[in-house]
């Protein structure tokens, strides 16, 4: 079978502790708007795509830490691609598992249906669908109540999700998150 590749290039999300100063940054550079806002997390977008920068505030999510320069903590969390459909994405999460390649964190996020992965050196990216069909959809999910509620997501077991993908499930009943809660910790190569 042929390697699958993304579709596309999606979005950065930056860990920082100028959290304020990098919203108003980013708004003013790239003229974009916020999208969600609350203490820990920040998503804002210049054109229909429903994010294309989000934002850590490590000085709620690590209050200790003093770090403010790029040391493996402040900088780049993860780069993301997006797969043009839920079959492709489980397909490329068995083929590179065959290879031993596997993610450290699968989660629904709501807007997407993600599998995170870290390269030899601890660089994260992001292995996405997309749970809706148009940005405007996505757009009104992060404007509602249930990512107000759970703006970071629900894990899932991929092996379970590859067998209900390959069963025919319609992938409609797993793109769209009903459940919301428990909200998963956020995990990364970087957090350990």
């Amino acid at each position: 079978m042929a390697r699958i590749r993304p579709a596309k290039f999606v979005h950065v999300v930056y860990r920082t502790r100028r959290f304020e100063a990098m919203l108003r940054w980013y708004a003013t550079v790239f003229d974009a708007r916020i999208q969600h806002q609350d203490p820990v997390l920040a998503f804002l977008t210049y054109d229909d795509e429903p994010h294309r920068f989000a934002f850590v505030n490590l000085s709620v999510i690590d209050p200790d830490g003093k770090q403010l320069d790029r040391s493996g903590v402040i900088g780049v969390d993860h780069v993301a691609y997006t797969y043009t459909s839920l079959r492709d994405l489980f397909e490329n999460y068995a083929q590179l598992k065959e290879l031993g390649i596997t993610p450290y964190w699968c989660i629904h996020h709501g807007v997407t249906v993600s599998m995170y992965y870290g390269d030899p050196d601890g660089n994260q990216m992001e292995f996405q669908v997309d749970s809706y069909a148009s940005n405007d959809e996505a757009n009104a999910f992060m404007s509602g109540p249930h990512f107000a509620e759970n703006p970071i997501g629900v894990e899932y077991d991929p092996d379970e999700w590859l067998a209900r993908v390959r069963a025919g499930e319609p992938a409609e009943r797993l793109l769209q998150r009903t459940v919301h809660q428990p909200v998963s910790p956020i995990r990364g190569t970087a957090l350990g």
